[in-house]
């Protein structure tokens, strides 16, 4: 079963290398943050294929929060890309 996970990991991995060379090339800026998010998500996805192949409760934690700033970091980018700030109206 750990061949399979590493198999997989793999194949994420060069399957996110297309996606980076999207971010690179990308014509328009929603392009090049689509890429990037998804090269993001590979990387959660081969996070806790690892986590599960070494039987490491450890990965799946840092997978869970690199997760999490993932979010995070694509919305803040999506908003300032949108409005051309941060902060929003209600704070001062």
């Amino acid at each position: 079963m750990t061949a399979f996970f590493w198999g997989l990991a793999t194949f994420l991995l060069v399957n996110a290398f297309a996606c980076l060379w999207r971010a690179w090339r990308g014509p328009t800026v929603v392009d090049r943050i689509l890429a990037t998010n998804v090269v993001n998500s590979k990387a959660l996805v081969v996070l806790v294929l690892l986590g599960l192949a070494f039987e490491r409760s450890l990965l799946l934690d840092v997978a869970l929060v690199y997760g999490l700033l993932n979010f995070g970091i694509t919305i803040a980018a999506s908003r300032f890309l949108e409005t051309g700030r941060i902060r929003g109206s209600w704070q001062s």
